[in-house]
């Protein structure tokens, strides 16, 4: 078991190793490919995708940028949701649902109403073709940072390195908060509460 995790372990650090490719370029004045990357491990693409498809990076760090910007407003909500701060009234009066009663964790989308659920989907589609397009690949939105325009070309380009690695964080956190609801049966607030670190124990204690 030891060498398999040794091996894994291997081969995703050789992914990491630096490809020889031409800097791509943005709107934002820095350079794409030096953005996210984590010294020393470099450049991280296991499938050499840099070199067969370097069209396609483009599209791929705009994926990438826009779920992790939607991953950190996930996981604000919910830190949020687990300490018990919601809305007040109802989700819905006809069937006399309050937000109070949505349960915490993953659960909880699902005892949101059909028509609740559609408003979602289509306040995504809108803001998906509309406000905020995925055709517009360097994610800058005019918005600024805090309503700043950053200048300075260094300070930009470190900004935006930390929104990446941050939505990457985000992005493992969110699955590893559904996995980990899943696996013990408790909320996140409930397995801290219970001192319940490990998913793999039986929800008492730390393991």
């Amino acid at each position: 078991m030891k060498l398999a995790i040794l091996t894994i372990i291997a081969g995703s650090a050789a992914a990491f190793a630096p490809s020889a490719v031409k800097r791509a370029s943005s709107s934002l004045a820095v350079s794409e490919l030096e953005l996210g990357v984590t010294e020393p491990l470099g450049v991280f693409d296991p499938l050499g995708w840099l070199e067969t498809e370097p069209e396609a990076f483009e599209r791929r760090r705009a994926v990438e940028r826009k779920h992790g910007r939607i991953a950190m407003a996930a996981v604000v909500g919910i830190i949020i949701h687990n300490n018990k701060i919601v809305f007040d009234g109802y989700i819905s009066p006809s069937n006399d649902l309050k937000f109070s009663d949505i349960p915490t964790g993953i659960d909880g989308i699902f005892t949101v109403p059909t028509a609740g659920l559609a408003q979602i989907l289509l306040f995504f589609g809108l803001v998906e073709l509309a406000w905020l397009p995925a055709s517009k690949y360097d994610g800058d939105y005019g918005v600024g940072w805090f309503g700043e325009d950053i200048k300075d070309p260094e300070e930009k380009a470190r900004k935006l390195n930390v929104e990446l690695n941050n939505g990457r964080a985000a992005m493992l956190g969110v699955i590893g908060n559904m996995v980990g609801e899943k696996l013990t049966g408790q909320t996140m607030y409930e397995q801290y509460a219970a001192g319940h670190i490990s998913p793999f124990g039986d929800g008492q204690g730390v393991f």
